[in-house]
């Protein structure tokens, strides 16, 4: 009989392990009974600090309970503001999106309507699937080798890991897996495929609503699509009449460099998720940016009892004032990517036998392991034995 994997024998967290379900994922990763986030840090129960590299899954890109947003929303819940909205008008709701046409949508001359799905993101990738289906009347959608989107119905009909994929149930369908930028190795411009495939009306491909894709992917290994793909992806789009989607979930909100994984390839998508760090402190919220043209939604078509999350908007608010109403934060994100790559190069240089390379960008990056590829788990393990959370993927 197979042992069960205990995450601990700490009796602290013996009770997560007798009555939590078996889906609980990172706690075996990380079985500490953690009890206060600040900054950079995460404080166990017992006291002990542990340096957080994890960061809610890139969820806190600014840090846990940052007082410029740790503030406000205290003072908002002080004054009784209304905490559950729906999608009723709320002055937190009005105040954020101002906010986020003045810093964001503005100053990159992008123009998007707002769209407040549930708080997920996967329910944010739910909602700009099925749009870009009732938009062009077709089912089809085209993904990507390595992509990960959500484990909801539709979104992990779009995800590319057997793991996930095979919790479904039943037959995931109605997408097309392509191979991503580099998949097939660096010479091989894998778009030539694709275009192939659109051209060819005996191909077998049906015409797609929409191609959805992460600009940088995370789960599925940290890969960067180069801009010159990138730009010929959105040429295609735009040439064959197919939706472009950019899910920014994890890779967007200064993660790669910019407010948007996309801006510095100077495309513009149709279609936009966003979730994890948009919230900046850690509550829940998720958005589509969608062109204005695309808005044929009815009435109450995409609902959720969460989707006015006013505390979300309230930090979110603050994160927009604080940090992008200027240049300076992408400026340190540049600062800090070159010295975050140059340490990483540095640790290649250090173990030259085990076949390491370097995968990223901004500040989301990789160590690569193309050989030992149980050395990773081994070396989270021992980080966070020396006060490190740190995450694998891929």
């Amino acid at each position: 009989m197979k042992k069960k994997f205990s995450p601990s024998s700490d009796a602290s967290i013996s009770i997560f392990e007798r009555l939590e379900s078996e889906v609980r994922g990172y706690i075996r990763s990380f079985p500490v009974l953690f009890d206060r986030g600040v900054g950079t840090t995460l404080i166990a129960a017992d006291g002990r600090e542990y340096l957080d590299f994890f960061a809610g899954a890139g969820a806190l890109n600014y840090g846990h309970n940052n007082p410029a947003f740790k503030k406000p929303v205290l003072d908002y819940i002080e004054r009784d503001g209304i905490v559950h909205g729906l999608d009723l008008a709320t002055s937190a709701k009005k105040a954020f999106i101002e906010a986020f046409e003045r810093y964001i949508l503005k100053p990159r001359g992008l123009n998007y309507k707002l769209q407040f799905t549930g708080p997920t993101g996967t329910n944010a990738v739910e909602a700009a699937l099925k749009l870009a289906r009732i938009v062009t009347g077709r089912s089809n959608i085209v993904a990507f080798a390595n992509s990960f989107h959500g484990v909801s119905a539709g979104a992990l009909s779009a995800t590319g890991n057997k793991k996930y994929r095979s919790a479904a149930g039943y037959p995931l369908a109605h997408v097309t897996s392509l191979p991503y930028d580099g998949y097939l190795g660096p010479s091989v411009d894998t778009l030539d495929y694709f275009e192939k495939l659109l051209n060819d009306p005996s191909s077998g491909l049906d015409k797609p609503a929409a191609v959805i894709l992460e600009a940088v992917q995370g789960e599925g290994g940290i890969y960067p699509a180069s801009f010159q793909w990138l730009q010929r992806l959105r040429d295609l789009t735009k040439r064959h009449e197919i939706l472009m989607i950019i899910d920014d979930i994890q890779a967007g909100v200064g993660r790669t460099g910019r407010f948007f994984s996309f801006e510095a390839a100077e495309i513009v998508p149709d279609i936009v998720t966003l979730s994890k760090s948009l919230s900046a402190i850690g509550t829940p919220m998720s958005l589509v940016l969608l062109k204005p043209e695309l808005d044929v939604w009815s009435p109450g078509a995409h609902s959720g009892t969460f989707r006015g999350n006013n505390l979300a908007f309230i930090a979110a608010r603050a994160a927009l004032e604080t940090y992008w109403a200027d240049s300076k934060f992408e400026e340190e994100i540049g600062r800090k990517s070159a010295i975050l790559a140059e340490e990483l190069n540095l640790i290649i240089d250090d173990f030259p036998n085990l076949g390491l390379s370097v995968r990223g960008r901004g500040l989301m990056y990789g160590l690569v392991f193309q050989k030992h590829h149980s050395l990773p788990v081994q070396i989270s393990r021992e980080a966070l034995r020396r006060g490190l959370v740190i995450e694998t993927c891929g």
